[in-house]
């Protein structure tokens, strides 16, 4: 059975791990939008790549899984710098 096959089988509803790697793609779109915004916006475009990779694997994509967790730990580096940037400090007046 093709992919074409399938697809028609099911009406042209989307199967669970298409609906996973939309869900997953959507996330990293809004995050990555939003990051400057807070660095739980960052957290959650790690954790978006991640699930990319997850979907990825599962789908049989395996180069574009490495990828994203390569993004993802990528992502959690560079959350992890800008939380621990000093201009995010508070500044105390004297």
């Amino acid at each position: 059975m093709t992919a074409f096959d399938r697809r028609n089988a099911h009406n042209g509803l989307m199967d669970a791990l298409t609906l996973f790697g939309l869900v997953a793609v959507t996330l990293m779109l809004v995050t990555c939008a939003c990051e400057e915004r807070s660095p739980w916006f960052v957290l959650g475009f790690a954790i978006a790549c991640a699930l990319g990779s997850v979907y990825s694997f599962l789908q049989g994509a395996w180069p574009f899984g490495i990828v994203e967790a390569i993004w993802s730990v990528v992502a959690l580096r560079r959350g992890w710098l800008k939380r621990a940037s000093p201009g995010r400090m508070p500044a105390i007046s004297p």
